[in-house]
């Protein structure tokens, strides 16, 4: 029967002619813990070894060019002789030892070095194929996450308004880029009847599906409470709608706020009722040639329980343009401070006349450091 722990240890070919030399030199290397195997030539060995000895007289009898190149090989002999060492290098040679049994224990140093390296050697092979296959799960693992990804960004932009759509002689435009492929802003603008249109403007905390996941709680609320538009009264809309969200978003759980604004427009009055959840840059009113930002403020929505947002108003003329853009446009700006950068947005939107005038002359990287967004009203003198 085959002996288990012989089998588990390594084994040591040795190449050396018969006789006293070859026995004294079995029983040193017998002192390590290996299986020695003797054998006369190369095509003698066993078909495994983790390491060969082989001395210089039996290889020279058999053709070093019969030592098979890759094995770990350390060549000994009783002198040094140029012709045989420059064969076992092209051998594949890893060590070279004069006089064996003067210097044994050099010798089983030797061999404990090589045995050492070679299975560290195959250690690393073995994690280096354990991480390619690894690293080949994991790429179709984001492969996947990519296509849910790209799916989502999809049916994102399917929930968003037409870019151009016009309500009562309002018309809307914007311009809509994800850093990546799911977006944390969202907008919306949808008539309410023959005189009022609600919109609002939001930008959730974070990237990704999660908060990608709140726009879509976003579209349902509005149109959840816009079926319920005529029992409810207009100026207040907003601040109801961003109290229920708040209430929303805390009882989901998931540990996500937005900045939201919320505005009712009366087309008769040409007026402009609106609430706002610490919007950041605040609202831009573009009228006469200048431009000038809306005031107001209200706490961010879905981060404290039991707030109220107040309401706030402003007379609109006949032809205007309101500028609501998400914070990632502050990092395009090339301004230092955040002031700066504010009243850099305030003059380009004086003399920008759309969205995409307003985009071209940003410092846009690719990919984006942020999700941008920006939206335009206009009118109320659009057919």
């Amino acid at each position: 029967m085959p002996n288990t722990l012989s089998d588990e240890l390594p084994v040591i070919g040795l190449i050396d002619l018969p006789g006293p030399d070859r026995e004294r030199l079995i029983e040193e290397l017998s002192r390590l813990d290996v299986v020695v195997r003797a054998a006369v030539s190369v095509s003698a060995l066993p078909a495994h070894c983790d390491l060969v000895v082989a001395h210089v007289r039996a290889v020279s009898h058999d053709g070093w060019e019969r030592l098979a190149v890759g094995r770990p090989t350390i060549v000994i002999s009783e002198n040094r002789r140029d012709g045989d060492l420059h064969k076992a290098i092209d051998a594949g040679l890893i060590d070279y030892l004069v006089e064996p049994l003067k210097h044994a224990d050099i010798l089983r140093r030797l061999i404990e070095r090589a045995l050492e390296l070679d299975r560290l050697s195959r250690d690393h092979s073995e994690s280096r194929a354990e991480l390619e296959a690894l690293n080949d799960r994991l790429e179709r693992h984001l492969e996947m996450l990519r296509d849910d990804q790209r799916a989502g960004g999809r049916v994102q932009r399917k929930l968003l308004p037409p870019s151009g759509i016009t309500h009562i002689g309002v018309r809307c435009d914007y311009w809509f880029a994800p850093s990546l492929y799911l977006s944390g802003d969202f907008l919306d603008f949808q008539r309410c009847d023959d005189r009022y249109s609600f919109f609002y403007f939001a930008d959730v905390a974070g990237h990704g599906a999660s908060s990608a996941f709140v726009t879509v709680l976003l579209k349902y609320l509005c149109n959840r409470w816009l079926a319920q538009w005529r029992t409810l009264l207009p100026e207040a809309f907003p601040s109801r709608w961003l109290g229920e969200l708040n209430r929303e978003l805390l009882e989901t759980g998931i540990g996500k706020h937005a900045t939201v604004f919320a505005g009712v427009l009366d087309h008769e009055r040409r007026f402009l009722h609106y609430a706002l959840g610490a919007q950041l840059p605040m609202p831009i009113l573009q009228a006469k040639g200048r431009s000038v930002y809306l005031g107001g403020e209200g706490p961010p929505v879905g981060l404290f329980p039991d707030v109220e947002y107040p309401i706030y108003g402003c007379p609109l003329p006949e032809s205007f343009r309101l500028w609501f853009c998400s914070d990632g446009i502050l990092e395009c700006l090339p301004e230092d401070s955040l002031d700066a950068r504010l009243k850099e947005l305030e003059y380009r939107t004086t003399h920008c006349a759309s969205v995409d005038d307003l985009r071209e002359g940003l410092a846009l990287g690719d990919p984006l450091p942020d999700d941008l967004s920006m939206m335009t009203l206009s009118g109320f003198d659009h057919d």
